[in-house]
């Protein structure tokens, strides 16, 4: 079985710059957004990271042949109907208590299994020794611990709650789809409340015995070679700082990749500037900055975040 390093935390927290990073790195393979690639990929048919539909991407081609014997043998409204079953972040007190009733341990096991089988044929066909799913959702990892046998090691990405909320109210257009469509947005209130319910469930993985590591989105962009050494280490790679040369001062120099779901950011390639966004301190209404600021404080104070924004490096 192949070793699975989960990128969890809310959504436009820095998991898809985490995970470039680490897909650069010899022995990783970046899948993406496993948890869409159902919906967005085998369904609806939109683009890979390297650019290619994914329908003619011949890396997912050869995944999906030695995982299913073809895509076209996976009843993608089963997977969904499982997904809206026993993936949602309401049920993750269900799925984090050490025994579950036996019909829905099977339920769970069946998603499960879905995953596992794309992440042991995509370590086969790229020769990887660790892949990385950075599908964030933390109802999924929950959902994944019960699959036995699977190495699975969680990094939990954290932002300033008050940064996440500023770019949940960004437009943010999503090119991979044929009819090019924009990105969900929240209001900071809704946003924070997601912040909040997401970042605690996985503080709930690392009580039931799952491997998880806690990094902060802007300490690693701003020593990404120590951060990705760290993550090596966690996820057992022999990585030296002779693997970093694609890093350079500021910026990172990106080739094309296979990440099947995700933010934009995914097709980037060639040099890619590495530096905090923090255009929320200037951007975000006050009223707003003070409300996220006053709804997540206990997990902000937690993770080292002054509630004074003001008062950030």
């Amino acid at each position: 079985m192949a070793q699975v390093l989960f990128l969890g935390g809310l959504g436009r927290s820095g998991t898809t710059l985490v995970e470039r990073l680490l897909g650069e790195l010899p022995g990783v393979c970046a899948l993406g957004e496993i948890v869409h690639l159902w919906q967005r990929d085998v369904r609806d048919d939109e683009r890979c990271g390297c650019g290619a539909r994914f329908s003619s991407c011949d890396f997912w081609d050869a995944v999906g042949e030695r995982a299913f014997g073809g895509w076209h043998q996976v009843d993608v409204y089963r997977v969904l109907a499982l997904q809206n079953a026993v993936e949602r972040t309401r049920y993750i007190p269900r799925l984090a208590a050490s025994r579950l009733p036996e019909e829905h341990v099977a339920l769970i096991e069946e998603y499960a299994g879905y995953y596992a089988a794309i992440y042991e044929a995509a370590a086969v066909v790229s020769g990887a020794q660790v892949v990385v799913d950075s599908s964030k959702h933390s109802a999924l990892a929950h959902c994944l611990r019960w699959w036995p046998g699977l190495d699975l090691r969680v990094v939990h990405v954290v932002r300033d709650a008050r940064g996440v909320a500023y770019s949940w109210t960004k437009t943010v257009v999503r090119p991979e789809a044929e009819v090019p469509s924009e990105m969900t947005r929240y209001s900071p209130a809704r946003s924070a409340l997601l912040w909040n319910a997401h970042n605690a469930a996985f503080a709930l993985l690392g009580r039931r015995g799952i491997p998880v590591r806690r990094i902060r989105y802007e300490e690693f962009v701003a020593d990404p070679r120590t951060g990705l050494l760290d993550l090596a280490a966690f996820a057992g790679l022999d990585v030296t700082v002779a693997d970093l040369t694609f890093i350079d001062g500021e910026e990172a120099e990106l080739r094309p990749g296979h990440s099947a779901a995700g933010n934009p950011m995914r097709f980037t390639v060639g040099r890619m500037p590495l530096r905090r966004d923090d255009d929320w301190r200037d951007a975000l209404p006050p009223v707003q900055r003070r409300l996220v600021g006053t709804v997540c404080a206990p997990l902000l104070r937690a993770y080292g975040y002054p509630l004074r924004s003001r008062s950030l490096p």
